[in-house]
């Protein structure tokens, strides 16, 4: 039976690239229905108003999965950002990405089967910005202790249902305390275990022994300490 999925081509290379994963489905007998909505520039080139038009939150809404090409936000026009406003707009909070060797392919690492889960709503990606005064503007990054627990129980369960045995976590209480304490054994409360790993032995194991990594959870842009969750 067909399943609707919404289409959002974006703009630039998004149509092209969309097409292609369309053809790709079709072709691997996915049966799916797609409904076409606009965000981005091409939102506004459509006679919209905004670059998330409602129509288009509502439909993700309605069918619960889409495939959305790049989609631009004009500079310097009052537009936040399209993937922000999204994810805030659908509580997008994880992005989950599978990193993979493909067989067959020559790489400078063998064997990496990793996953990175990052959350997507919080941290500098709150998009709260200040002017406080001609050349000097602020970007506030805010963590809740809600957000953090939430992306890491995801992560944990995801990892957990894949038979995955590690998830290491990045996170900063080091140079942003305040914000970067909210992943510290210190609470009581807090249900993971936690092994520390500084930030620079994992950018080390990273690029010397990717392969030893297996599940990755961290906040929006900023990476810099890491611990590690482990299961019992």
């Amino acid at each position: 039976m067909a399943r609707t999925c919404v289409l959002v081509p974006g703009d630039g290379i998004g149509p092209e690239v969309c097409d292609a994963v369309v053809r790709v489905l079709d072709a691997a007998g996915a049966g799916i229905t797609w409904e076409r909505r606009q965000a981005g520039v091409a939102a506004l080139e459509a006679g919209d108003s905004e670059v998330l038009p409602a129509a288009t939150c509502d439909a993700i809404r309605r069918h619960g999965v889409a495939l959305k090409g790049p989609c631009t936000t004009p500079i310097g026009e009052g537009f936040s950002s399209v993937n922000v406003a999204l994810r805030k707009a659908l509580v997008l909070y994880a992005a989950v990405r599978p990193v993979r060797n493909l067989p067959g392919v020559a790489s400078r690492f063998e064997r990496v089967d990793l996953v990175i889960v990052r959350e997507n709503t919080e941290g500098l990606y709150s998009g709260i910005e200040n002017v406080i005064t001609e050349g000097v503007v602020t970007s506030l990054k805010v963590v809740t202790e809600r957000a953090c627990r939430r992306i890491a129980r995801f992560a944990l369960d995801y990892a957990k249902s894949r038979g995955r045995q590690r998830v290491t976590a990045f996170h900063d209480p080091v140079i942003v305390f305040t914000t970067g304490v909210l992943y510290h054994p210190r609470d009581t409360a807090w249900p993971y275990p936690l092994e520390q790993l500084l930030l620079y032995a994992l950018v080390l194991g990273l690029s010397l022994a990717a392969a030893r990594l297996s599940w990755l959870v961290l906040e929006g842009p900023a990476l810099r300490l890491g611990r590690r969750f482990r299961y019992a």
